[in-house]
């Protein structure tokens, strides 16, 4: 997925079983997270992140996604752990990651295999990607998606 594309029609099913398309949310923006693992500290920051700001994500005119491979059992537990008041989808087969290209090879400690790069897509109103954050601040990611929703609106 690139800067001007369109973002897939079929986004996926969250923690709840409700299926997501781009159609719910059209004439709105939305942004999309891509993280690796529910409860990881990494992404267990990067989503407390986004839960504090959620209110001023919402009031800027955003809805919010959270994508990784963990079920929907999983991310029901990590939403309720942690108190997220955003839906989380369970993308598995990463359908949805391949699509954004955020399912990768990755090496870690020496070796290589395929994962999701922690990404972070701003889409407009008219489900067009705008932005792409690929170097995520975990501790503080509202705020980094927030300075370039506010820098667009000047």
């Amino acid at each position: 997925m690139k800067i001007g594309q369109s973002i897939p029609e079929t986004l996926g099913v969250d923690q709840q079983g409700r299926l997501h398309n781009a159609a719910d949310y059209a004439g709105k923006g939305l942004i999309i997270y891509f993280y690796p693992k529910d409860n990881t500290p990494g992404c267990t920051a990067e989503a407390c992140s986004l839960s504090n700001g959620y209110s001023l994500l919402k009031k800027a005119g955003y809805k919010l996604l959270g994508v990784s491979k963990d079920s929907a059992a999983s991310h029901e537990k990590f939403a309720a752990k942690y108190n997220l008041p955003f839906p989380l989808i369970a993308d598995v087969d990463h359908v949805l990651q391949d699509a954004f290209g955020v399912w990768r090879e990755k090496k870690m400690a020496g070796r290589t295999y395929m994962g999701t790069v922690r990404t972070t897509f701003v889409i407009n109103a008219d489900g067009i990607v705008t932005h792409i954050i690929e170097k995520v601040n975990t501790k503080d990611h509202a705020a980094q998606i927030l300075e370039i929703i506010n820098s667009d609106n000047k």
